[in-house]
């Protein structure tokens, strides 16, 4: 697997991928995050299920579980992340600072 960087971000917050790709977290509600994402139209965003369709109709794809659980389980983690700071409200000190630099 390739290197994984996790960052935490709120709501309305976003992540540049690139110069050209802005991803922004548009809500979180329960297990589901809604994400917007700005591309320009020649760059082919999909979700992972149909990345993996494509590649086996060109005979490209690989094991989905595999390619699937890497995307899958850092989702679920940003979630629940996200869920517990909610339940326990603002995080004060040092832990609060290192959270909103990452």
């Amino acid at each position: 697997m390739i290197g994984l960087l996790v960052l935490t971000r709120k709501p309305k917050q976003s992540i540049m991928i690139g110069d050209d790709v802005e991803v922004t977290v548009l809500s979180i509600d329960g297990e589901k995050v809604r994400l917007g994402i700005q591309a320009p139209s020649d760059v082919p965003v999909h979700r992972i299920e149909i990345y993996m369709a494509i590649q086996q109709e060109h005979g490209e794809g690989g094991d989905r579980e595999d390619v699937g659980s890497e995307v899958d389980d850092p989702l679920r983690a940003l979630v629940r992340l996200a869920r517990d700071e909610r339940r326990a409200g603002r995080v004060s000190g040092q832990a609060s600072r290192d959270m909103r630099t990452t």
